[in-house]
């Protein structure tokens, strides 16, 4: 994920309004009012379905921008001066007082980084970087084999501690921390948690495919006086346009989605993902396409979605299942794709969508029976 710096000028409606009195500040929308615009790199979208004024449309708006913004220099590798370039500068073996976001953040990853045994890690910037996917200028192209190794001998989620309770942590050896695994997923989250303390109810936060979902997108009711779930597209893993393959309806939980289909480069017919495995230090390589992770917490879900990612179909599913995790994974096969799901996703949703979606429901890991992709 790349962060960048936000500039966004001050809306000429907020001048207009003040011109024209409150009257006009006290106009009501029509439901359901829509924030969007560009941000690290991608987009942000928010809809929300309560009632709103102008004026509160407004004020809204303006709070989530600031929100995306506070996250933005306190964890993006592309502003010189953010806290994790300031943490990623300090001196090795000192303690470094950080914030509690910053704190919650690296807490998360070092948690998905123990359960996944390395499959996600936060210290694997200097690959990321050496790879050209990072902050570094390089051309994109495969790395001396000397290099990789150079970086790869420092990285390893043991190199970094934290100290919680003293809103502190330290790097044991030279790595460089890079959260565009995590960053955005805890991003929407601090815009769920600014949305629910100005008391609205309905909403829908999607930031570059990342999403939190609360309430119900007719938040009065429909016609027939029933309230009707957010749905959400879960996208075929095409390269060359986005189309939903899966259509969820959701409420009241998050879901983050990783998939290499987007970010790459080739060399020499050969395509190099953006998602690296930090064990080995080079991009993964498998039939595993995508995975979607539910989590009440979209930094939580954007971690795991990463680490089984990492993992691939059988492995990562394997995890899934003892985390109790519910996941959807598109996996290839010699005539397309294939879609699995765990018995946690089955729970939450049903059988009968699991079914009428056509997913393949895994009880066990053993269970996984999957055609070979083509060529392997």
């Amino acid at each position: 994920m790349k962060f960048l710096r936000l500039h966004f000028p001050l809306l000429l409606l907020a001048g207009l309004l003040l011109l024209a009195g409150c009257s006009e500040r006290d106009r009501p929308l029509d439901s359901p009012v829509r924030f969007e615009g560009g941000i690290f790199g991608s987009f942000y979208q928010v809809t929300i379905a309560d009632s709103l004024t102008q004026g509160q449309a407004l004020a809204l708006e303006e709070g989530i921008l600031e929100t995306l913004e506070a996250v933005d220099v306190a964890m993006s590798i592309y502003i010189e001066d953010s806290e994790l370039m300031a943490f990623n500068q300090s001196p090795l073996g000192e303690w470094q007082p950080l914030s509690n976001e910053l704190v919650e953040v690296l807490a998360i990853s070092q948690a998905v980084a123990e359960k996944s045994d390395g499959a996600f890690d936060v210290t694997l910037g200097g690959l990321v970087n050496l790879w050209s996917f990072g902050g570094e200028a390089r051309p994109r192209e495969v790395p001396d084999e000397a290099a990789l190794a150079e970086r790869l001998e420092v990285v390893g989620f043991d190199a970094l501690e934290l100290d919680p309770a003293g809103l502190q942590a330290r790097r044991t050896r030279d790595v460089f921390v890079d959260l565009g695994g995590v960053a955005k997923g805890h991003a929407v989250d601090r815009v769920a948690a600014y949305l629910d303390r100005e008391g609205i109810e309905h909403y829908l936060v999607n930031l570059g495919g990342d999403l939190i979902a609360r309430g119900h997108r007719n938040a009065g009711g429909g016609d027939d006086g029933e309230a009707e779930a957010w749905r959400i597209g879960v996208e075929a893993p095409l390269e060359d346009r986005r189309e939903a393959q899966y259509v969820l309806p959701i409420g009241d939980v998050s879901l983050a989605t990783s998939g290499d289909y987007r970010n790459y480069f080739e060399e020499e017919g050969q395509r190099f993902s953006h998602t690296l495995d930090p064990r080995s230090g080079r991009p993964i390589d498998h039939r595993l396409a995508s995975v979607s992770v539910l989590h009440p917490s979209n930094a939580w879900a954007d971690a795991w979605a990463t680490a089984l990612m990492v993992l691939g179909d059988e492995a990562g599913m394997a995890l899934a299942v003892a985390q109790d995790l519910k996941v959807l994974m598109i996996v290839r096969v010699d005539e397309g794709w294939e879609s699995l799901v765990s018995p946690a996703f089955v729970a939450y949703f049903g059988d009968e969508l699991v079914e009428e979606l056509g997913l393949v429901a895994v009880a066990e890991p053993g269970e996984l029976e999957i055609e070979p992709a083509p060529n392997e």
